[in-house]
């Protein structure tokens, strides 16, 4: 055994000597792709993934009259999925008007759906109310009404949210305040049963920013999402036009979250609009994680188009839309841009410098660390601009822009149309040269030739070393 022991040591030793890069490991997040919209004319989505293996998704529906659900086994097999009524608004009194913003979640071996709602004599008394599911699958269960979550007011109230955070669940739900001139704050409460809060709710957010503040003082919607022992609310802000964007607090899981000094607000918006991309209004979001439980995925609304006659809330074209969530180095969500409808981007990371990922900067590609500006660094495989089982790269940020070789260097530029700069930016999409779990990239008219980094830029050249192999492959994330 000695022996062995000591001729497997002198084999890795002379391999290190030769030079062989150290294969990196996989990604703890590899790539997710789907295809934006998922569903057409659904407002406020919400997505959750259950222990049953199926994804349940509710969100509002135009003629806010009721509380749609559907399933699938794959968050992008929902776009298909028949929708079943689970509940409609009632004929008279409360209840019935304005159904909107309704969630569904798993508590104590029962189903229960949050959604607010007005009266048909005041559809502006709007007001948050639970439904109880009893069955283990909620699209057939029997649903029982709860009631009205009673607050610290009787006042304008919807959003609510549920979570728990070292073993204690909370409601998070959006409020008027009758005192102060606003629309709508954030407020804080932990709950006794699913549909009672106790204690004295605390406000967490109020719109005093410019972006804010726009057509209405709103703060609503909050969502929750927790990793590396921090819990980060994402809250929607503005009016529900193109004005309409995410903002985010956030607290240390192990700190007093009853207190509003345990929160810390980002002075910008971490969400918005975006021109480039035809994505306007994004906002009212959910969460929940991608199939293989491993990347976790933002539920959002919006819509393709910036110009709305009329109010905003008789638009019906908001559309629930999904994109993967990126962790920045210092543990905080990146959420990137809305991005253009269709096929979701990827990120490529270099498979030997496992931090550093591919991106664009003054035009140039390259690879860097900590690419805070997400989107710089994400890009749409697509089939290739000279077609025959090909890909070319298409930029998340510039739509029209892709990877191309021009004297060997690898830039990114604008589709000029031409057969040159279609061959320039088609590659083969082949398996890691130096992993077969990675990906490299072979010049559709330089067979041979791979885009590799050299000194942290890249080109298109040949390979033959072991180092050049692995400069050559990438891990999609």
């Amino acid at each position: 055994m000695a022996v062995r022991l000591l001729l497997a040591a002198l084999v890795t030793l002379a391999t290190c000597l030769a030079g062989a890069p150290a294969r990196a490991a996989a990604p703890d997040s590899p790539a997710v792709t789907y295809t934006n919209p998922i569903a057409e004319k659904r407002a406020d989505p919400h997505i959750v993934k259950h222990t049953d293996g199926f994804y349940y998704f509710t969100a509002t529906v135009p003629e806010y009259d009721r509380i749609v659900l559907r399933r699938a086994t794959t968050i992008q097999g929902l776009k298909s999925a028949p929708e079943t009524t689970i509940w409609t608004r009632h004929a008279s009194g409360a209840m019935g008007a304005h159904i909107w913003a309704p969630e569904i979640h798993f508590i104590d071996g029962k189903w229960y759906v949050y959604f607010a709602a007005g009266a048909t004599d005041d559809v502006w008394a709007i007001r948050m109310y639970v439904l109880e599911g009893t069955g283990a699958n909620p699209l057939t269960a029997t649903w029982t009404e709860k009631g009205q979550i009673r607050t610290q007011w009787e006042s304008f109230s919807l959003d609510a949210t549920t979570f728990v955070v070292n073993g204690v669940r909370y409601l998070a739900w959006a409020q008027r305040d009758p005192s102060v001139d606003n629309n709508t704050d954030v407020y804080l409460a932990k709950m006794a049963n699913p549909w009672t809060i106790t204690g004295t709710p605390v406000m967490l957010t109020r719109p005093t920013y410019s972006w804010e503040t726009v057509g209405h003082k709103v703060n609503e919607g909050p969502a929750v999402i927790q990793r590396g022992g921090k819990v980060f609310l994402t809250y929607s802000a503005s009016a529900t036009d193109a004005n309409y964007c995410l903002g985010m607090l956030t607290a240390s899981a192990g700190a007093n979250l009853l207190s509003r000094a345990s929160w810390s607000k980002s002075a910008t918006p971490v969400f918005t609009s975006n021109s480039a991309t035809g994505q306007y209004g994004p906002g009212h979001n959910s969460f929940t994680v991608s199939e293989d439980g491993r990347s976790d995925i933002l539920v959002y609304h919006d819509r393709a188009y910036k110009d709305i006659s009329g109010d905003p809330l008789d638009d019906p074209n908001r559309r629930t839309r999904v994109q993967k969530v990126y962790w920045n180095a210092d543990g905080t969500p990146n959420f990137g841009i809305p991005v253009a409808d269709g096929v979701t981007p990827q990120r490529l990371s270099s498979s030997n410098l496992p931090d550093r990922f591919v991106r664009h900067y003054d035009y140039r590609a390259r690879i860097e660390a900590d690419v805070t500006n997400l989107a710089d660094s994400q890009f749409r495989v697509v089939p290739g601009l000279t077609g025959s089982g090909t890909v070319s790269l298409e930029s998340a940020n510039f739509p029209g822009y892709y990877l191309r070789h021009r004297n060997f260097e690898v830039w990114l530029e604008k589709n000029d149309g031409s057969a040159r700069f279609a061959s320039d930016a088609t590659f083969r999409q082949r398996a890691g040269l130096a992993d077969p779990a990675g990906v490299s990239y072979e010049s559709s008219n330089y067979p041979g030739r791979y885009v590799r980094h050299w000194e942290y830029l890249l080109n298109v050249q040949t390979v033959s070393t072991p180092t050049d192999r692995a400069d050559a492959t990438f891990h999609t994330q």
